[in-house]
């Protein structure tokens, strides 16, 4: 017997439907569908559908930790705290990890980030998120699984070294304006350029920041471009910078984990994720913003 397949950015619908065939005890699937508008509603949505067997994880209560006021909206969770979740929901050093949403993949993508960040490589996102399972008539349901430490032993995730670079408020602002560090701001176009802000008090970007709007790494169906195609879009936005010398961020440090994805499909691996992003930005008077287009 063949050893499973192993699948550390995407897995398809079809992937993942045999993989729960042949090996569903190596198989933890996790549900992260999230609305910022309305906090409760991903989990509305999980209750009512969800792919057989997945669990749920909240992005507020469980893929970020505590608010100080100066340390953005969804700052990340302390790293045992999540590994014990984790734990909770049966994830082994073994398992194979799937994450999805509805959402484009936005909030599944920091559940894969912050995998990689407690050091477990086996973690994909569903390409094409719960849209995708259902088009290829795959089982849904309403019943919420018993948590594995509820009805056996939890799993044995341990954390390991970090797969995943982390750069701070005070490394973004080292090397503010320097081209071979580029920062790369995954937010809506309009609120890159500081209109339309409804999330934080300021508008605007980290001076120097290019503009790549995270839903420009999908495809119209939801479902991630080739990686030829990220390649060739994430080479001009680094402009002749190394990609593990680039520093992704967001509004949150949420939509920033997906382009850390997609260029990782790309093959473009090693870019830093600065986690506060521009919600931590701004909390300091200090320092500076800009407003209008790319650069």
């Amino acid at each position: 017997m063949s050893e499973r397949a192993h699948y550390a950015t995407l897995i398809t619908a079809p992937q993942l439907a045999a993989l729960q065939q042949s090996a569903p005890q190596s198989v933890v699937v996790i549900d992260c569908s999230f609305d910022l508008a309305d906090p409760a509603a991903g989990r509305e949505a999980y209750h009512a559908k969800h792919i057989r067997g997945a669990f749920y994880m909240h992005l507020d209560n469980e893929l970020s930790g505590p608010k100080t006021g100066t340390n953005g909206r969804h700052p990340l969770p302390d790293a045992d705290a999540l590994v014990a979740r984790l734990q909770a929901l049966g994830v082994n050093d073994d398992s194979q990890v799937v994450a999805y949403d509805r959402q484009g993949s936005m909030y599944a993508a920091r559940l894969w980030w912050l995998l990689r960040w407690v050091g477990h490589a086996d973690v994909a996102v569903l390409d094409g998120g719960l849209q995708a399972w259902e088009a290829g008539h795959y089982p849904v349901e309403n019943v919420v699984p018993e948590e594995p430490q509820l009805v056996a032993a939890p799993g044995n995730l341990t954390r390991k070294p970090s797969l995943a670079p982390l750069v701070t408020v005070d490394i973004v602002q080292k090397y503010l304006g320097q081209p071979g560090k580029p920062i790369i701001d995954a937010r809506a176009p309009d609120r890159y350029r500081g209109e339309n802000e409804t999330l934080d008090p300021v508008g605007g970007h980290i001076p120097g920041a290019r503009n790549r709007f995270f839903r420009d790494n999908l495809r119209a169906d939801g479902t991630f471009k080739p990686a030829e195609q990220l390649r060739a879009e994430f080479a001009g936005v680094l402009a002749g910078a190394k990609p593990e010398d680039a520093m992704l961020q967001c509004g949150s440090g949420v939509t920033a984990c997906h382009n850390a994805l997609a260029m990782e499909i790309a093959g473009l691996t090693g870019a830093a994720l600065y986690a506060g992003s521009w919600s931590e930005w701004c909390t300091d008077p200090s320092r500076p913003v800009a407003t209008g287009p790319n650069p």
